[in-house]
């Protein structure tokens, strides 16, 4: 089988940074109505580069998985970073939680993959 010419990883995470500053922009557009622009670019971009990663070998539900979570982790930080809502010791124990499942994702499918190698 080819090599991909590209790592998926680079696309997965400009897929997340780009979702994580579209969703962070819908709240500053409400103030600024300009960015609603971002918001639009920023979604487009991001499903453009989770494509990208597919294309480049990495299983969806793994893709899907670590860009859903790291979406939502990612958010709720930087929303309390930015505009200073709170993360209540519930919530955080949810992000860990996030974090936790997508090690899990990702040790299952590298075991997999490293099965079918094997065989």
């Amino acid at each position: 089988m080819k090599k991909p010419a590209t790592s998926p990883w680079i696309y997965l995470l400009a897929a997340i940074l780009l979702e994580v500053t579209a969703t962070l922009c819908i709240k500053a557009a409400m103030e600024q109505p300009a960015l609603y622009a971002v918001v639009l670019l920023g979604y487009i971009g991001s499903f453009a580069c989770l494509t990208l990663v597919l294309r480049n070998g990495m299983g969806l539900g793994v893709a899907y998985g670590i860009w859903g979570a790291s979406g939502v982790a990612l958010t709720a930080i930087l929303s309390m970073l930015i505009f200073g809502e709170p993360i209540t010791v519930l919530m955080s124990m949810g992000i860990l939680l996030i974090i936790g499942g997508v090690l899990c994702v990702e040790l299952g499918a590298q075991a997999v993959h490293k099965k079918r190698e094997a065989a």
